[in-house]
């Protein structure tokens, strides 16, 4: 018997709907590239103090490759943990891959570690038709509610029709979509096809644009549709960039995600241009995002909260000229780090 997203905990919907902040979660390992628990139950606490609303596990920021050596449910099990002693309404996102075989028996490990929803990568259909991927979708809803999840195409995603996120949030299970293109013609598909699909009450919109973070959270998308005037908001994000410095990502989130009646505050728009460029620097845009776990990794290597910045490939790292890049952007936007937070709270965090 699959998980309805009906039998979540009360408030729960409505928080994911009201909108929140939920980091992807890294992977913290020791020299010997093994995992080390201690440092990844550590990042689980510090995000959810930090103000996280959830927390997504075995996702890109994760590594893809714990599947292949036998750390996927571990590592889910421990972020499980510790949002179970923090904040029973912590919304637990699972990343889930693979063609459908993979997939549900995914889904069914995250449901039985007390997982609320799937966000599901299509990467592996690329080159299938939207009938085939629609039916992937449906099959794996049948297990738990559906995050759906927007891929840039620069990554390993391919391009997805309006038409196909209607039928996408046509299906019942469905929750929420994670709109991560990078591209504002394939953001807008993502927006038109909930429109059409008659779902904005139950589908909640999250961005996963790490270039435009900000943006996406102002905009009043006011795209429009037979018998809908009102615009959709993205009211959250689900992002690599808020596994850094997430007290001030929860910060900005606040300030962005709100409804400006009044106009939206100039310091506001400004913090758009800001995190885009911490985020180039965390995320080796210059080379194609090559060293985008490495960067994070060194952002909380530099805070304590990890040890090195061990990825499980050893051909992953930081580009050449990374490291000088944050440091450049934390020298220029000290507003928008936690070092002092984090600081004050590790002992804490890393106590077992």
């Amino acid at each position: 018997m699959g998980l309805k997203w009906q039998d979540w905990p009360d408030g729960l919907h409505a928080r994911l709907t009201r909108g929140t902040a939920i980091p992807a979660h890294p992977l913290a390992l020791n020299a010997a590239r093994e995992l080390d628990a201690r440092r990844q139950r550590a990042l689980s606490r510090y995000y959810l103090d930090a103000g996280a609303g959830g927390l997504a596990v075995g996702v890109h920021t994760t590594q893809f490759g714990i599947r292949d050596v036998g750390l996927y449910e571990p590592v889910l099990r421990i972020s499980a943990q510790v949002a179970a002693n923090k904040d029973p309404l912590t919304l637990l996102v699972a990343g889930v891959i693979g063609r459908t075989t993979q997939a549900v028996a995914e889904a069914r490990i995250a449901r039985s570690l007390g997982y609320h929803a799937a966000l599901l990568s299509l990467a592996a259909w690329k080159g299938a038709s939207e009938d085939d991927i629609i039916d992937h979708c449906r099959i794996v809803s049948e297990e738990m509610p559906l995050f759906g999840f927007y891929l840039q195409p620069a990554v390993g995603g391919m391009a997805l029709s309006a038409n196909f996120w209607r039928r996408f949030c046509a299906m019942e299970n469905v929750v929420a979509v994670k709109i991560a293109p990078f591209n504002r013609y394939a953001t807008l598909d993502v927006v038109r096809g909930l429109l059409e699909s008659g779902a904005r009450d139950r589908v909640a919109l999250y961005t996963g644009n790490d270039d435009h973070i900000v943006g996406d959270l102002v905009t009043p998308f006011a795209l429009r549709a037979t018998g809908c005037e009102a615009p959709v908001r993205i009211v959250g994000g689900l992002l690599g960039h808020w596994s850094v410095w997430t007290q001030q990502a929860v910060r900005v989130f606040n300030e962005a995600a709100v409804d400006h009646a009044a106009g939206i505050p100039l310091a506001t728009m400004q913090l758009d241009a800001q995190v885009t460029e911490m985020n180039a620097a965390i995320f080796d845009v210059a080379n194609n995002f090559h060293g985008c776990i490495a960067g994070c990794h060194e952002v909380l290597r530099r805070q304590g909260l990890l040890e090195g910045i061990w990825c499980l490939d050893p051909n992953d790292g930081l580009s050449p000229g990374q490291a000088d890049l944050i440091s450049a952007v934390v020298t220029r936007y000290p507003e928008l780090t936690d070092d002092a937070f984090v600081r004050a709270n590790l002992d804490t965090w890393l106590a077992d």
